[in-house]
């Protein structure tokens, strides 16, 4: 099942259902008005939704051209959005670029910092910033949606409260960020507002790419058109269920809760980067200086996940601009 939210003026959109050659909506509304509405009522909706889809995907009702220029994030609020930093080569890479020791137990204790939840952007709006001095950076991500996890959660558990998984880029101001970390209270200003990619799906839509609680599928990751990387989910060391789990030690998780991946990043450089900071680093390592500068006013950025044989994948594409605020 794959749904999206379109704007129609409200705080939380219009829930619709996609059809799986992303050509034709149909609205769900009549079901549940908005997605977070139906993940706080997941056991009574689910089945009900499922049999909509089925009959969009035979055309048996009313459909309209889908539109991702309608769309806004799938969840354009969530109750919380934890993001991890599960794909430990990145991490490695980012101890270098900020010139910082390795964190404490960085491979056997997942790292989380929790970002803001009450504004997240949709696909294709242009994405304002205050000034390009503060290192502005994309990050791309997976990430899924979960309804409520209770306190203490085991991980084998939390496989069970895993409803929707989406892609998404936590764009990052690296000057901002190398002034907060210091001071170890945590990101705030370095985290602006985090986009996503129109589709939200069930994790049967992505069939065998789904699977050890990974997705096993390419980020492909373009700037003005060049290519950046296409590293795969596959090299999460920690995964989406474990991930749910250390959020939810000391605490439940309300329905629409949002946990990320961290940056999509893989060992070997012939994937390229998910972040233009990962990026700069292997060139600082490789040529004794970094080449690439951080992103500029009018810069466009693409991100679409592919499957392991090269086709599109089920959530869309991400094609923003960089504008001045």
């Amino acid at each position: 099942m794959r749904l999206a939210t379109y704007d129609d003026g409200s705080l939380d959109g219009r829930l619709m259902v996609v059809a799986r050659d992303e050509a034709r909506a149909a609205d769900a509304g009549a079901i549940a008005p908005d997605l977070l509405n139906a993940l706080q009522n997941w056991d009574a909706v689910e089945e009900p939704l499922r049999r909509f889809s089925d009959d969009l995907e035979a055309h048996r009702i009313e459909v309209t051209p889908f539109d991702a220029r309608r769309c806004l994030a799938p969840l354009p609020r969530a109750p919380q959005w934890c993001d991890g930093s599960a794909f430990l080569n990145h991490g490695r890479l980012m101890d270098l670029a900020f010139n910082k020791p390795p964190i404490p137990d960085f491979e056997t204790i997942p790292v989380m910092y929790q970002g803001a939840s009450d504004d997240f952007l949709g696909p294709r709006v242009d994405v304002p910033f205050a000034a390009e001095e503060d290192g502005i950076d994309f990050e791309g991500e997976f990430g899924v949606i979960v309804d409520e996890v209770a306190m203490g959660t085991t991980a084998e558990a939390a496989v069970g409260r895993i409803r929707l998984v989406v892609q998404l880029n936590d764009w990052s101001l690296r000057a901002v960020g190398a002034r907060e970390m210091p001071r170890g209270f945590g990101f705030l200003q370095a985290k602006p507002s985090t986009s996503f990619a129109p589709i939200a799906v069930t994790p049967d839509e992505l069939g065998p790419a789904w699977r050890d609680g990974r997705i096993y599928m390419a980020l492909h990751v373009t700037r003005n058109g060049e290519w950046i990387g296409s590293a795969s989910g596959a090299e999460m060391a920690f995964s989406f269920p474990e991930l749910i789990a250390y959020a939810a030690r000391t605490r439940r998780l309300k329905a629409g809760a949002l946990i990320g991946s961290g940056t999509v990043s893989n060992a070997d450089r012939a994937a390229g980067s998910s972040c233009l900071a990962e990026k700069r680093v292997i060139e600082m390592l490789d040529h004794g200086a970094s080449r690439t500068p951080f992103l500029s006013f009018g810069d466009r950025v693409e991100m679409e996940a592919r499957f392991e044989d090269g086709r599109s994948g089920p959530f869309g594409r991400i094609d923003q601009r960089v504008v001045k605020a």
